[in-house]
């Protein structure tokens, strides 16, 4: 089973902090066998540390969080970036054209995007995986949520620490039954749903230090392109 984290942000977020370098050297030290960095309609940080992991013995998967106009979904395997604002099945769909993954974070999760506060649960069923265990919610109930639908759909269930500064990297994992450790056979394995769920909620105030520290670097970014 390879330990992989699936939901990582870094500076190139508008609510991130830290470099692909210190997000890697981090994975590397809680003994991750893969990471992806899952920037908010961004992807260049992401290639970079596809480049960079094997420096650090660590397999990188290119992915991306977008945001569609129901809310946000993990593109996992693709290396372009998907344009925000599309439907959720038109975000689908462009995962699937570019041969990724679809993986919907935090689904009923409303403040945070989840897409559930405006889809049915059909088309949440869509998806090719569901993360049924996001280490930044406050409360444990959308967690509960997700593993209900996952497990009532039979859809395959990740993690993700949702790590918006580095030492948070590794906080939740997703255990992945792969043929090989590579990032193609990671995400097939996710696909077939051969995973198992580890990891532990990310402490209260280290929430909100990374929501008090993105909401600052939003507000530093909107007055650099004021001025």
């Amino acid at each position: 089973m390879l330990s992989v984290e699936l939901h990582t942000h870094s500076e190139l977020s508008h609510d991130g902090r830290d470099p692909v370098d210190l997000l890697l050297e981090q994975g590397a030290a809680v003994g991750l066998d893969a990471i992806a960095v899952t920037d908010h309609d961004e992807i260049d940080a992401s290639l970079e540390a596809v480049r960079k992991a094997p420096e650090y013995g660590l397999v990188g998967i290119p992915g991306i969080e977008i945001t569609s106009r129901a809310g946000h979904v993990l593109g996992l395997g693709i290396e372009e970036a998907i344009p925000p604002g599309l439907s959720f099945s038109e975000t689908l769909d462009r995962i699937h054209e570019l041969g990724g993954i679809a993986i919907v974070p935090h689904p009923y999760q409303e403040s945070r995007s989840g897409v559930m506060a405006n889809i049915t649960p059909e088309a949440l069923a869509a998806a090719d995986a569901i993360e049924v265990y996001n280490s930044r919610l406050l409360t444990g109930r959308g967690n509960r949520q997700a593993r209900t639908f996952a497990t009532e759909y039979d859809k395959p269930m990740t993690a993700g620490s949702d790590a918006h500064i580095s030492e948070m990297v590794g906080q939740a994992i997703t255990l992945i039954d792969a043929d090989d450790r590579s990032a193609d056979a990671i995400l097939d394995a996710v696909a077939a749903g051969r995973t198992e769920i580890a990891g532990k909620r990310t402490p209260w105030r280290i929430s909100f230090r990374q929501a008090a520290g993105g909401a600052k670097r939003r507000v530093k970014s909107r007055l650099r392109e004021l001025f």
